[in-house]
Formats: structure tokens, C-alpha cells, sequence
């Protein structure tokens, strides 16, 4: 006996819907992409898979009125996140500074391999700024966590770890000074060329080397009560967190006197950076469709 098949009304919505939905997106796929086409090479990038981390909040905790170690928390990143494999070098910078778009640096490095240094929040950005109009892609500088994410395991937790013991100050000066005593007797301060210090399990490379990184995070100042519920938080966007061989503030540094305030320095020599390119929907278009269309 022959059966007939009689599809339902809703059955043919769905897959007319996804048979369109796919069509679409190769018609997308397969068009030209308009950008300019750069005059520079392109940055290298790694492509650092989502990750489920055990991540020490950053920011500056008091509890009860006394300084306290920031919480660990679990964070789950759901989105890859493509990432310069280098520090913007001192070559790639002068570009940006011949095209106009960057300001001159006060202390150039001598060779070009070298990581760019002594650049303040502002430079970073402008070359940000700069690298998107050349390339057509968005490219800024990272969160705090997405630096731990490209970091691995190179990241360093620096946790005093002396919570327990908070209401004897004496013993967090020590710790604090110990611990900067030892970095600076294993400190290797002049800069070394990219690549020097190796890269980690996401092919990133020079991560907490001796040239610490701009992030785009202001810094926290967070207040928790004695049973450790926040009861007051707040942003100071004219410090940033730096990340490197241990994380730290960092004021943004400009250097007009007239508008710097106490801001006003030339920033320090090893301090660097590297950017993050933003995935364009493009990118993330056919992971959505594989969650769409049926196994």
C-alpha cells in the first residue's frame, strides 16, 4: 500500500525559513567585502578559544574599612577572541606616527623589533584608532579579562593572601614589600625584541614578559561589609589596569600640562601594548547557523 506523505503547515514554515535563512547567508558569504585595501602588514592574530576561568576580579576591595584580596570568581566566556600574537612593535607604531595619526614618543626605541614603550592610554588608542581606518576592522584594546583569557596559563594570580590575618597591617607591608623586593631582583628592565619570552598554548606570545599592557578596564574601588556583601562600588576611568608580570593601576598619562592635572608624566618604559580585533558578524554568522539548522 502506498503512503502519502502529508507535510504539516508549521513543518514547511520551518524549513521554507531555514532553507531562505541559508540562502541568504551564502549570498552574504559569497559577496565581496568592501575594504580598503591596507597599506601596512596586517597584524598577526591568534584565535583564543572560549573558556570557563577561575578569575580574580580586578579592582581594589576593602572589608570592614580594610584591604582585602579582590574575590575569585568563575567566569564562563561564551565568544573566541582573535588578539594580536605580539605587542605593537616600534615599526608598526612609527607608521601610525608618518601617517599622522599618532603623536611622537619622547624616548623611541632604537630598533624596530622592539615592543613599542612609554606610550599613555591616549597613544594606544589613537593607534587603535588609526589600525581600524587602514584595515576596515575594529581593533581596541582588551578587557581585564579578556587579557586573562589570551594569558592562559601565563596569568598571574597575585593574591596576597593575607585576609585572614587583615587586622594586623604590619604583615600586608611585609608581604607588599617582599614581594616587590623580588621582582625587582629578578627584574629584566630593557625591553627585548618580539617574540623574546616564547608564546603560550594560544600561539600568543610575550604574555607577562618584562613589558607590561594597556587594558580598556578603569579601576575599582569596591567596599564589602564584614559578611563580604558589596556595599558600595566605584569607577575612576582616569586609572587603567595594566597586566604583565602581576596586574596593576595605572594612570592614563597625558602631556599637555594645561589639561593633565596630575596625569601630566611621560609614561613609564615598559609599558606596552597589544589589540584585539573584533569579530564582525561575518565571523560569528556560521556558528549561528549551525545552531540553527538541524543535526
Amino acid at each position: 500500500m502506498a503512503t502519502t506523505l502529508r507535510p504539516t503547515l508549521p513543518g514547511l514554515t520551518t524549513s521554507l525559513g531555514l532553507m531562505l535563512l541559508a540562502g541568504a547567508a551564502a549570498l552574504l558569504l559569497a559577496a565581496p567585502m568592501r575594504r580598503p585595501a591596507p597599506n601596512l602588514p596586517l597584524p598577526q592574530t591568534a584565535l583564543v578559544p572560549p573558556a570557563t576561568l577561575l578569575h580574580r576580579l580586578d579592582g581594589e576591595y576593602s572589608r570592614a574599612g580594610r584591604p582585602v584580596d579582590a574575590p575569585r570568581v568563575t567566569v564562563r566566556i561564551t565568544q573566541p577572541l582573535e588578539i594580536m600574537r605580539y605587542q605593537v612593535s616600534a615599526a608598526d607604531y612609527a607608521r601610525c606616527i608618518a601617517a599622522g595619526a599618532c603623536k611622537r614618543l619622547d624616548s623611541p626605541a632604537p630598533r624596530g623589533d622592539l615592543p613599542v614603550t612609554g606610550v599613555s592610554h591616549a597613544d594606544a588608542s589613537d593607534y587603535a584608532n588609526w589600525l581600524s581606518r587602514e584595515t576596515g576592522a575594529v581593533w581596541r584594546l582588551p578587557t581585564d579579562i579578556e587579557w586573562a583569557q589570551a594569558a592562559g596559563s601565563r596569568f598571574i594570580d597575585d593574591a596576597r593572601g593575607l585576609d585572614a590575618d587583615a587586622y594586623n597591617p604590619a604583615r600586608r607591608w611585609l608581604a607588599d614589600y617582599e614581594r616587590e623586593a623580588n621582582r625587582k631582583a629578578a627584574s629584566d628592565p630593557a625591553p627585548r625584541p618580539v617574540g623574546s619570552f616564547g608564546a603560550n598554548e594560544h600561539g600568543v606570545h610575550d604574555i607577562a614578559g618584562n613589558v607590561w599592557e594597556w587594558t580598556q578596564t578603569c579601576l575599582r574601588r569596591v567596599s564589602l561589609d564584614a559578611a563580604g556583601r558589596t556595599i558600595g562600588e566605584t569607577s575612576n576611568c582616569g586609572i587603567y589596569v595594566v597586566e604583565g608580570q602581576h596586574r596593576a593601576p595605572m594612570t592614563f598619562f597625558i602631556r599637555n600640562p594645561k589639561a593633565g592635572g596630575c596625569s601630566v608624566a611621560t609614561p613609564p618604559d615598559n609599558l606596552g601594548f597589544r589589540l584585539v580585533r573584533e569579530r564582525s558578524w561575518r565571523d560569528r554568522l556560521p556558528a549561528g547557523l549551525n545552531r540553527l539548522l538541524p543535526a
